[in-house]
């Protein structure tokens, strides 16, 4: 039988952003791929990110984070995702520790400090944005990441061009519009996923920018597909259009899910980023979900 088979999970979601919360912490087993996929395939649990809980790593934090998308690959970050396991950490009955002060969660990207609001809104300190062209990473050197240019044309759109490139652990295209309604994006998001300017991929963004603190933002997500919301993207597209002197350095970024706050920090140049989690339901893994993994 496999590791996970009637493993607890809850499914939530951030905005609209599908969350499935998986905690392992106390066991060695590691999520692989092709059981991320299974899981991914189960209406029940079905995800836009899988956050899986491990054992803190580093002296200090509450847990490692382990990221997966649909596709069976790992993300560095997951800001809706990030919430959803304050959530769970604090309050869910089985999930829940005792805890003193806020919560600093880790993943491969860094440590991620978070904050209760209220009841189910929590701030998350998304660390520093990485800026440099080998940070995000693309393939060229890039003095400035605020324009950069991709070789993918699409007849349908040949305005989209020039978007700016930044990281929240995470790389993200953010595309400037006048509607980001206007575009397709199962149509179009692949084609600029896969663009060879970005090694790892990218999250694309299309941002309509409506005054100096509101942007409202779609995003094609890096191995998951269209969202009702990124939180990383959101995070991306502020931190881009400050740097472009679009909008100041905190707005409320709409997407279709609803509303986040985000702040890039002056004093520090961390992104912080405040919204709501909600619980959908909880869930056992049946063992026939893994009958095909290896």
């Amino acid at each position: 039988m496999n590791a996970l088979s009637n493993s607890r999970f809850l499914k939530m979601n951030g905005l609209g952003n599908e969350i499935t919360v998986l905690d392992l912490r106390g066991s060695a087993h590691r999520v692989s791929a092709a059981e991320a996929r299974a899981i991914a395939a189960d209406p029940r649990s079905r995800f836009d990110q899988l956050m899986v809980l491990h054992d803190p790593v580093t002296p200090g934090t509450d847990a490692y984070l382990r990221i997966y998308n649909t596709d069976g690959s790992e993300s560095g970050a997951c800001g809706n995702g990030t919430r959803c396991v304050a959530w769970a950490m604090t309050t869910d009955p089985v999930m829940s520790r005792p805890v003193e002060g806020d919560l600093v969660l880790e993943t491969k990207a860094g440590l991620l400090p978070v904050e209760r609001v209220s009841d189910r809104v929590f701030t998350v300190d998304m660390g520093p944005p990485r800026l440099a062209w080998n940070e995000i990473p693309l393939r060229d050197p890039y003095p400035d990441t605020r324009t950069i240019a991709v070789e993918t044309r699409l007849p349908e759109a040949p305005e989209l061009q020039g978007p700016s490139a930044v990281s929240m652990g995470n790389p993200h295209a953010i595309f400037w519009v006048e509607d980001a309604e206007a575009y397709d994006l199962a149509a179009i998001g692949p084609a600029f996923e896969h663009d060879p300017v970005f090694p790892e991929r990218a999250n694309i963004s299309f941002a309509q920018v409506t005054g100096p603190d509101h942007i409202i933002l779609r995003v094609w997500e890096r191995g998951a597909g269209a969202t009702r919301a990124c939180g990383s993207a959101a995070c991306a597209a502020l931190v881009a259009a400050a740097r472009k002197g679009l909008t100041g350095r905190k707005a409320v970024v709409t997407l279709p899910g609803g509303d986040l706050v985000i702040e890039w920090r002056e004093s520090d140049g961390h992104v912080l980023m405040t919204g709501p989690t909600e619980l959908e339901h909880e869930g056992t893994f049946s063992p026939a979900l893994f009958a095909e993994v290896a």
